[in-house]
């Protein structure tokens, strides 16, 4: 009897779907996409409507001619890739590849991966929808057309290997824009005054000056809050008003995808690139115990916040079990996700809220454990009920000064037994600076109208104003939700390119724009002003989810958007300033021929050079810089110590910087100019010798053996120490996909093990040439 076929993405979603579904079926792994337009030209046929030029991803070809046998015998074929637009690519380019009757094919959403997920799933199966398949395709041409045209722009202006993306330059834009508020911004001095005050019961409290004669002020110099000082120690202090309420502080809903990679941004320190890859082991199954194989939550890509009746009983059930009735609301929180969610998913949640994360913590490691945790609480919590507080605020008035005291006690925990969100650290500094109502318990002694209370202490203290807070991943993935700007599947993917890219660099988790950053971002700005702007990025992110809903076409937002940017390009191919030869003067003298020598622009950043080339070919950093030239990166900063010993001379070893990146050198230099590159921890799987980093005369980045030229091993790829569980292949090494960005792979071609990568599901821009 011919078995029917399944098709998903990875081998460990493979492995779990097959032990539900038994021997009846035949369960196979795509391992991603199988086909893309190939790299090393454009393959968008400009002229004849923008139709893509497809080809087979090189190593999946072994892959496809598998499906494509496994097609003829199937009696049905169950495309089964992750529940969303790259999804949905992935399986129309299966169906088209392995050339099957149509109605032999058939589309399965599996948006959790549990028995009772995979079965249900089976039960209605569909056919690929081609509304989401040309929003894909959409998306991917547009990248393709602005990425492929833009960054060999950026190449010849301002150093080989830039880039530009359609929104990932929009997302550097918005950081280096905040930096140069930040660069702009003049502090402006403040004094606040705090009154320490006692009344006839405790405890004492702290009571902040507010107003001025009935008016809200503002203190703005020492002498100012002296005077007001010395006027206060000889004023009563007398409660004016008395204002109790209660308040109401209500759950937040489970967690969508931008959610999930804000909190774990606070409260685990996790880039939004680390969130996914955990999200996307915990979706697609771990081993726990005697029940095998599970998913251990729903679909981690997901802007709605929908919630199954069967997961709300489940979870109402355990909130009784666990905290008793009082935590229990009469009905289920209902939840109003964004306008344009798509509420055939539901939210990221546990798939069995029985599993609760310390019955599973020996079967994942501390980050599995961490993030599974984390919406596991964030789950049960929207499910409970409010809060309640005792709120107190109390007007104290000194003379002409009025003071202001609030308090708030907890009278019933609620959700927050369970559960509390995090805040952004510039949100919470500003209510803290502003006297906001405190979200702990803040105890106030029973106070009346007219109570006179005793001063203890006044302390005046001196504030400045604070300039806009540094983007960070959590506040950037905010940032760029509410503007509209991408979608939350290619966050983690934009801000790891602007980082691998140079543009910026992250610095006690903020983003701080490079010197790099700026330039590429200026040049785009002024160059294509109506292209890298958050309006018009958002308004093609509505016209892509407008192709999704069917009430346009794919072709028609593209010659729209194609038009205006393509006059855009041939004025910039003609008028983009060069920055690779403009030349900043200096009074520093060439030391070989006396000229003044000229601050100039290369591949690694700003450096020293004499006017007279090619007579004089002097170079050197620009003092305080790593820069290029001669001896590039050796001033910049200490060098970094390795605790080894040079082969020559036994001085230190020291890692320093130089044009091609970081190497190992003789400290004792010039003396001793021992140099070799840095070790990886992986040996060599030809001669045993050591792997370590090099770079090619462009400055790209390859990987080989420390006894070159004696053995030519070399390898694009990254080796990872680490060995592959299933060939036993001494190390494994880090690869790159469109679709789902960096991971970690077995480089025996013949094994195909793949630990699965944080999944970004688009392609957010695209690098320039090849």
């Amino acid at each position: 009897m011919a078995k029917d076929l399944i098709v998903v993405e990875s081998p460990a979603k493979a492995k779990t779907i097959n032990k539900y579904l038994g021997d009846r079926y035949v369960v196979k792994a795509s391992l991603g996409h199988v086909r893309d337009l190939p790299r090393k030209r454009l393959a968008v046929d400009i002229e004849n409507g923008f139709i893509p030029e497809y080809e087979v991803i090189k190593d999946k070809s072994k892959v496809i001619t598998e499906l494509k046998k496994l097609a003829k015998s199937a009696e049905k074929i169950y495309l089964a890739p992750d529940p969303d637009r790259e999804g949905e690519a992935i399986a129309w380019h299966v169906a088209e590849e392995i050339k099957a009757p149509g109605d032999k094919i058939f589309r399965v959403l599996f948006n959790e991966i549990t028995k009772r997920g995979v079965t249900e799933a089976m039960k209605s199966p569909g056919k690929i929808d081609m509304n989401k398949v040309d929003a894909q395709q959409a998306r991917r041409v547009l990248d393709r057309l602005v990425g492929y045209q833009v960054s060999p722009l950026l190449g010849k202006k301002v150093k080989w290997g830039a880039s530009a993306g359609r929104v990932q330059s929009v997302a550097l834009r918005l950081v280096v824009e905040r930096e140069r508020e930040i660069q702009a911004f003049t502090p402006k001095e403040y004094w606040s005054i705090a009154a320490a005050l006692s009344a006839d019961s405790p405890p004492p409290f702290i009571a902040k000056i507010l107003k001025s004669d009935g008016k809200k002020f503002e203190i703005l110099t020492s002498a100012q809050a002296e005077e007001i000082t010395a006027y206060l120690k000889e004023q009563a202090f007398i409660v004016s008003k008395v204002d109790k309420k209660e308040k109401k502080q209500y759950p937040v809903p489970p967690f969508t995808t931008s959610k999930l990679q804000q909190e774990a941004a606070r409260k685990l320190r996790f880039s939004a690139k680390k969130t996914m890859l955990v999200a996307q082991q915990l979706y697609e199954g771990l081993e726990i115990g005697p029940e095998g194989a599970v998913g251990l939550i729903t679909y981690m890509r997901t802007d709605s916040v929908r919630v199954s009746r069967e997961a709300v009983d489940e979870a109402r059930a355990l909130i009784t079990d666990k905290y008793g009735k009082n935590y229990l609301p009469e009905k289920p929180p209902v939840y109003a996700s964004q306008k344009k969610a798509q509420e055939a998913h539901e939210a990221i949640r546990p798939t069995s809220v029985g599993r609760e994360p310390d019955a599973v913590k020996d079967y994942l490691d501390r980050d599995q454990l961490a993030l599974y945790r984390l919406i596991w609480n964030r789950f049960l919590a929207s499910q409970m009920n409010p809060a309640i507080l005792d709120m107190t605020g109390v007007d104290i008035q000194a003379g002409r000064y009025g003071f202001k005291a609030n308090g708030s006690v907890v009278k019933f925990p609620g959700f927050r037994a369970l559960y509390m969100e995090g805040r952004d650290e510039e949100k919470a500094d500003k209510e803290t600076e502003e006297g906001a109502e405190s979200e702990t318990s803040v105890n106030l002694p029973p106070l009346r109208v007219g109570d006179l209370l005793k001063l203890n202490e006044l302390t005046p203290r001196q504030h400045f104003t604070q300039p806009p807070p540094k983007y960070t991943e959590a506040s950037l993935v905010k940032e760029l939700e509410e503007k509209g700007i991408g979608r939350p599947s290619t966050y983690a993917t934009i801000m790891s390119t602007i980082v691998d890219r140079e543009y910026v660099e992250k610095k006690s988790n903020a983003f701080s724009p490079t010197e790099l950053g700026f330039i590429v971002t200026d040049l785009l700005v002024e160059s294509f002003p109506d292209l890298f702007n958050v309006e018009f990025t958002a308004k093609m992110e509505d016209e892509l989810d407008e192709i999704e809903e069917g009430r346009m076409q794919w072709v028609d937002t593209v010659r729209e958007f194609y038009d205006p940017f393509e006059k855009s390009l041939i004025s910039a191919q003609k008028g983009m300033r060069n920055v690779k030869r403009e030349e900043t003067p200096t009074d520093i003298e060439c030391e070989k021929c006396g000229r003044k020598m000229v601050i100039k622009w290369g591949r690694n950043g700003r450096f020293l050079a004499c006017p007279g080339y090619p007579e004089c070919k002097n170079t050197r950093p620009l003092p305080g810089e790593g820069g290029e030239g001669e001896n590039a990166g050796t001033q910049a900063k200490e060098p970094e110590a390795t605790g080894e010993k040079c082969p020559k001379c036994g001085s230190p070893m020291v890692i320093k910087s130089g044009r091609f990146g970081k190497f190992m050198a003789c400290s004792a230099y010039p003396q001793c100019k021992t140099t070799r590159p840095i070790p990886l921890g992986v040996s060599c799987p030809k001669c045993g010798g050591d792997l370590s980093e090099r770079r090619t005369k462009g400055g790209k980045p390859f990987y080989g053996c420390s006894n070159y030229p004696k053995c030519d091993f070399a390898s694009w790829d990254r080796p990872v120490p680490k060995e592959c569980p299933e060939c036993k292949s001494p190390y494994l090494v880090e690869k790159y996909s469109k679709k789902d960005g960096p991971y970690i792979a077995c480089p025996n071609k013949d094994c195909g093990y793949k630990e699965e990568p944080a999944g970004e599901k688009t392609a957010a821009g695209e690098a320039g040439g090849k």
